[in-house]
């Protein structure tokens, strides 16, 4: 997996490279900005083809020393360039100084403040490339004001003028994603070496556009500390042997008229391999469970008796509790014997919806609990991860006051590690925590944007994906980036109209592709 790195990570990369004398900073600003070029020529070949214009922000750190290379590459080439900039160009940093002169040899360089002029006649090109990485603050009034210019210049002009940012927009948090002032929507954002969390996090993906990762010449270098983007799983498929050699997972019913999210995540569990899945329901639910279940087992399950009796059986290797099975003491105390009985630190175990909010009162409890098994991943959408970590929630929700923002990387982290356990915090932008600090992100955003798994029992089928993969030994934090990204692709294969219990069924096709048959 590709790592994202922060804004200091990023720092740290390059100037390693700078301090061992293997490159300059300049020579890296100028294949940055050699690479935004072509970025943009790539993407819009016709701005290519002949001179257009464009006006280009620069800002008062090295994201506008990218900027100056820019307007004096597309000038060489012809182009008419407006240079607009915030601050003074002589108080740079020595190599965007150095790329501010060189511009200043060409063409003028107007003050940020008199950018509404430049729209009197809108250009072609609009280059963002005051902040990019490195916002440390909320934007000021200037900043604003002129990027209001922009989004008024581009009402004139909605078809013709494309916006691009160097690195990130100008406004967003690049390790958060957060907006910290007022930032324009691009049509594509450049950034280098490697993308940032917060091209993947919070409103970062809709500001951003389209994304594209341009190759400086820094040597690949995993970062340990770095979060992780989380692409394709490895094979998935079955060696020969006996249904009992993938694993058995069990998921745990809720009452009559309650069943369905628990049939829809042991439905997810077998299809992604469980050997053999069973669904535990309480009696009163058992004709209702035996009318819809065929290959997945049936068995009574009354209370915390019950599930002991059950996990009796040292073959089940997973559990999944919490679609549909109540709010309430009772659901906590299943979620304690699932957590304690013996043979708990061989079986992996998911809480899911019910059992999280049972907890709301109490999460030390909880976390008293999951912090004994090594493979325990909870699963809140944002609503229940408020319910058992309200301050970190709090913190999310207040307003940025500097960079870098609270993120939901530092929250799921700091829950992680509160809780012992993975924590999965669901969302277009779901990250994905191990209590060692270990992160991953997986956005289901730019060309993986799937806005219809927004569906009632989505949240079941991953619940129920994630234990299918414990069943079958895989370590909490494998198993759940694994099912985020199955989960997101199987909705991409079905498209709009998407219902929950559509995922599964896409599972075959899906792991066909990827070389195994599940």
């Amino acid at each position: 997996m590709a790592d994202l790195l922060t804004a200091a990570q990023m720092r740290a990369v390059e100037g390693a490279l700078i301090g061992s004398g293997a490159v300059s900073g300049l020579d890296l600003m100028e294949r940055a900005g050699r690479g935004v070029v072509e970025a943009v020529f790539g993407r819009w070949p016709a701005l290519a083809a002949a001179p257009h214009r464009a006006l280009v922000f620069c800002g008062p750190g090295n994201n506008g020393g990218d900027g100056y290379v820019i307007a004096r590459l597309l000038h060489d080439r012809g182009w008419q360039v407006a240079v607009h900039v915030l601050g003074d160009p002589e108080a740079l940093p020595p190599d965007a100084r150095a790329n501010a002169r060189l511009w200043q040899a060409r063409g003028a360089v107007l003050p940020l403040s008199a950018a509404m002029d430049a729209w009197q006649d809108p250009p072609d090109l609009f280059i963002d490339a005051i902040f990019g990485t490195g916002l440390t603050r909320p934007l000021d009034r200037e900043v604003v004001q002129a990027l209001d210019s922009v989004r008024a210049g581009r009402k004139q002009r909605p078809d013709a003028l494309r916006a691009v940012a160097v690195d990130m927009p100008s406004g967003v948090c690049s390790d958060s994603g957060r907006n910290m002032g007022a930032p324009v929507h691009h049509d594509l954002t450049v950034t280098f070496h490697s993308a940032k969390p917060g091209h993947f996090l919070a409103e970062g993906p809709g500001l951003c556009g389209a994304m594209t990762v341009v190759d400086i010449g820094l040597p690949p270098r995993t970062v340990p500390e770095a979060a992780r983007l989380v692409e394709a799983p490895g094979p998935l498929g079955k060696c020969a042997g006996h249904k009992y050699d993938h694993g058995h997972a069990v998921v745990l019913s809720g009452p009559m008229g309650r069943s369905g999210a628990a049939r829809l995540a042991a439905r997810a569990a077998l299809r992604i391999g469980a050997g053999l899945v069973t669904v535990a329901a309480p009696g009163a639910a058992m004709l209702e469970c035996a009318a819809q279940l065929t290959a997945i087992m049936l068995r009574r399950c009354d209370g915390t008796d019950g599930l002991g009796a059950l996990l009796v059986d040292d073959r089940v290797t997973a559990l999944c509790l919490g679609p549909g099975l109540g709010v309430g003491p009772g659901t906590e105390d299943l979620v304690e014997v699932a957590l304690t009985a013996p043979g708990a630190d061989g079986r992996g175990v998911v809480l899911d919806a019910d059992a999280l909010t049972s907890f709301e009162g109490a999460p030390g409890r909880l976390f008293a609990l999951t912090s004994r098994v090594d493979r325990v991943v909870l699963t809140p959408h944002v609503g229940e991860f408020r319910r058992l970590f309200p301050d970190l929630a709090e913190r999310l929700d207040a307003a940025p006051v500097r960079g870098p923002a609270y993120s939901r990387l530092d929250a799921v982290r700091a829950a992680a590690g509160r809780a012992g356990c993975a924590v999965v915090l669901k969302g277009p932008d779901t990250v994905i925590g191990g209590p060692g600090g270990a992160a991953a992100v997986h956005g289901a955003v730019y060309d993986r944007s799937v806005p219809w798994l927004a569906t009632a029992g989505a949240g079941d089928v991953l619940a129920g994906l994630i234990a299918g993969l414990l069943a079958r030994g895989q370590g909490a934090m494998p198993a759940a980036q694994a099912a985020a990204w199955l989960h997101v692709e199987a909705a991409r294969r079905v498209g709009p109209g998407l219902v929950a219990e559509d995922l599964a069924e896409a599972l075959p096709g899906l792991l066909r592709s990827l070389g195994t048959d599940g």
